[in-house]
């Protein structure tokens, strides 16, 4: 009895062929049906599916139609090259080892040569495995063929054609006379080459190569992926023309609030059916207690194109210190400083910290930020970072000319002495500055503080531990949770870690001041005294 489609599984009702679909082109229904029907042939080889139908689900129908169906005046495919990025367990692999024994097989290709690439062999040969199961799976195919499982090729004898892994080395790959090819994981290609290899002039003798190119969004925007993926997108929105390129991303833009379960399924067609809603939720929930699974979890569950280093402060938790701050209790309290001495062109930060003065209270942070006046305009056009609008909101304090005037800095200090009890002002020692010494000379005591691990580590642990525990208030300033994003780490053999403003992707010098400035209290908490006044001041 002939297997037929489960009623609760989708498929596509409703065809409409892609708009990018040339005035020139046509759609063939029959050449559309005969790809779907042998795909639909085939059997899946994983999971609770293995064994049964691969019925195509309608995300999939769309491409195969759209691949197979549409052709030129010539009667050849339209599309030459598919750029398909989805998600991960969304089916993709399976899909792909579909699309190559469709290629080997049924595409009326005279030795056919159809090639399975990726990074490297191991990931290449995942998306050949699954169609060797497949192949194993259906006796039509398999009366026709030979499955040389040690060298990863397949080989169709009705056509002389074959299936064949290469290996990441391009040297060899010149030549190739490839009639269809599917690169897995576009975004692990660490250059150009092997893609340039088999998709530029490879196929010329071919009346309609395909080369399949399925991928989950990357982390590096200075590669081949992303280069595609900018493809995809401007083609998608009509920024470009490319009759030859078909065009899928499922993912989320930067836009889109990651937070909001119903965004999860743009990056994932396949949710309920190869992928349950369940999984992701847990990847969620991993992704909102541990900030190196935030960049993960974007990237393979939704799709998203992230840095590769991890945000060290998920926004959820800088975010439970937006309790606003009574600024009349703080007059006259103990608080410590720190401040991180910019280079003259940029942004320098001071965040005051006051201690909690019993078990209920939080630690409070105050933060002043001052930028040189002539180069506000520029900084919002180049990074579209709103330098502009927080001046105005009196977040951020400018200086007359295009370098930051210490001066009018040390006086603004000076005036903060006066309203809070500073005790200590923690700064790097190895960028003191005569504003330092100008500092010590007014009276404050000027504690030098290293940015190497051994000073960091402890205090950014603390800094993140509370900032865990919702015992920091902030009050939303929008500069300083600007900054928070920004901040990535590094870490040593050791563990140790440290923040770093040569890898964080803007600027983070509240951050840094605001580490600075908690650890000087944490150390001191407790202790009126400063062990820096008994030892006397020190000079920098």
């Amino acid at each position: 009895m002939a297997e037929t489609r489960p009623k609760d599984y989708p498929r596509l009702t409703d065809y409409q062929p892609t708009k990018f679909m040339l005035p020139t082109s046509h759609y063939d229904e029959g050449k559309a049906d005969r790809a779907v029907k042998f795909i639909e042939n085939l059997r899946h080889t994983k999971g609770k599916w293995a064994g049964k139908r691969f019925w195509l689900l309608p995300w999939q129908e769309q491409i195969i139609r759209d691949i197979f169906g549409i052709v030129g005046e010539d009667n050849c495919r339209q599309f030459r090259t598919a750029f398909i990025e989805i998600g991960k367990k969304n089916g993709k692999s399976e899909l792909a080892a579909a699309v190559a024994l469709y290629l080997l097989y049924a595409d009326n290709e005279p030795s056919a040569e159809v090639y399975g690439a990726a990074a490297d062999r191991g990931q290449a040969s995942i998306v050949f495995d699954v169609a060797n199961q497949m192949v194993k799976m259906t006796p039509a195919l398999m009366k026709r063929s030979k499955i040389m499982s040690a060298g990863k090729r397949i080989v169709n004898y009705s056509n002389q054609g074959f299936f064949q892994v290469l290996s990441a080395e391009v040297g060899t790959k010149h030549g190739l006379n490839v009639s269809g090819l599917v690169l897995d994981e576009v975004h692990a290609q660490k250059t150009r080459t092997l893609y340039d290899v088999l998709t530029k002039g490879s196929g010329d003798a071919r009346e309609q190569p395909l080369f399949f190119l399925i991928t989950t969004a990357g982390t590096e925007k200075e590669s081949i992926c992303y280069e595609l993926h900018t493809k995809a997108k401007d083609i998608l929105e009509g920024r470009k023309i490319d009759p030859t390129f078909y065009p899928v991303v499922f993912g989320l833009t930067d836009d889109d609030d990651w937070h909001d379960e119903a965004n999860w399924y743009k990056a994932n067609p396949s949710l309920g059916q190869t992928i349950q809603i369940d999984r992701v939720r847990d990847a969620y929930k991993e992704a909102l207690q541990n900030p190196a699974e935030e960049n993960v979890f974007k990237q393979l569950r939704l799709n998203m194109w992230v840095s590769s280093l991890t945000r060290f402060i998920p926004e959820q938790i800088y975010d439970q210190g937006n309790e606003p701050i009574d600024m009349d209790s703080l007059l006259g309290r103990e608080c410590y400083g720190g401040l991180d001495l910019s280079s003259t062109g940029d942004i320098t930060a001071l965040v005051l910290v006051f201690p909690p003065r019993t078990e209920e209270e939080k630690y409070i942070l105050l933060p002043f930020f001052w930028i040189p006046e002539d180069t506000i305009s520029i900084r919002v056009r180049r990074a579209s970072v709103p330098y502009d609008v927080w001046r105005a909101q009196g977040y951020l304090m400018a200086t007359e000319g295009n370098v930051v005037n210490y001066d009018f800095i040390e006086k603004f200090i000076e005036d903060l002495g006066i309203k809070y009890h500073i005790l200590e002002i923690a700064v790097d020692r190895w960028n003191a500055t005569m504003l330092t010494q100008h500092l010590m000379d007014d009276g404050f005591t000027m504690v030098p503080f290293g940015h190497g691990y051994k000073d960091m580590s402890p205090a950014t642990k603390e800094f993140y531990k509370l900032l865990m525990e919702a015992r920091i208030v902030h009050g939303g300033n929008p500069v300083l949770r600007w900054m928070s994003g920004n901040v990535v780490v590094e870490q040593d053999a050791a563990e140790n870690i440290k923040v770093t403003k040569a890898k964080s992707p803007e600027k983070i010098d509240g951050i840094v001041a605001a580490i600075m400035a908690v650890d000087r209290a944490v150390r001191n908490q407790g202790n009126c005294e400063s062990v820096y006044d008994n030892r006397g001041i020190i000079i920098l």
